[in-house]
């Protein structure tokens, strides 16, 4: 039973036996599941960079993804078609690095196996950075991999209905998830604690979960050094 209520000299003091859910942390569980995304969404905008990696489905093709993003460019990994290949921008210049399997692949046209001058080719680019011009039709795709903004932009919406949903832990940290269309619009956990960071996305019709972490952490871009490189000028390698 409870003690009741204790007379002392400032006043009469109550008790209580539910506890806040909410002590402790960044309030976000006390908005509505709008505001709880709008307020994401700024944090993700305003943050000098993240670290991006899970699958990510577009267009019919399913990448695989790590990847540190900040304002000036990005780096990391992106796996497709069962062939990995590095990606480094900075500034407006990117590059691609992958070994000689991948640049055979890419040399070979339909069903043809790549020949002797196709193997010597790629032999040349294994483990070098070519630098992918912006002309090439490559280099809008490529460089969307590495560009925080619109990649955050694209990935983070949200579909339908929204209400916010259970809470849990990601990664050890505490979130609470919204929903659109019970889910089927897609689920986004955010952070309860400090910053309202987008921490997991289950995009919406099974297009890929991403997790997104190192928010703020700040990393080191550097363009290639001339013997890790080769500039093609105006076109990359072709067949």
């Amino acid at each position: 039973m409870c003690a009741g209520l204790v007379v002392g000299v400032t006043g009469l003091t109550g008790c209580s036996s539910e506890e806040d859910p909410d002590a402790g942390t960044n309030g976000m569980g006390k908005l509505s599941a709008a505001k709880i995304q709008s307020k994401s969404r700024a944090a993700a905008e305003a943050a000098p960079a993240v670290r991006l990696s899970g699958t990510l489905v577009s267009k019919g093709h399913t990448y695989k993804l790590d990847m540190r993003l900040k304002e000036d460019g990005g780096s990391g990994s992106v796996t497709s078609k069962g062939q990995t290949f590095q990606l480094l921008r900075v500034g407006k210049n990117l590059f691609l690095k992958a070994d000689s399997g991948f640049w055979t692949h890419e040399e070979a046209k339909g069903d043809e196996k790549p020949g002797q001058a196709d193997d010597q080719a790629a032999a040349k680019l294994d483990g070098k950075y070519v630098k992918v011009p912006e002309e090439d039709a490559a280099y809008r795709q490529l460089s969307g991999f590495t560009d925080k903004d619109s990649l955050l932009d694209g990935i983070l919406a949200l579909h339908g209905k929204l209400a916010a949903g259970d809470r849990g832990t990601i990664d050890g940290n505490p979130s609470i998830e919204i929903n659109g269309d019970e889910g089927a619009g897609g689920t986004l956990n955010v952070s309860l604690e400090g910053k309202p960071y987008p921490l997991r996305l289950k995009r919406a019709g099974d297009a890929g979960t991403l997790r997104l972490s190192d928010w703020g952490r700040d990393f080191t871009l550097s363009e290639p050094e001339k013997d890790e490189m080769v500039d093609y000028g105006e076109q990359l390698p072709q067949s």
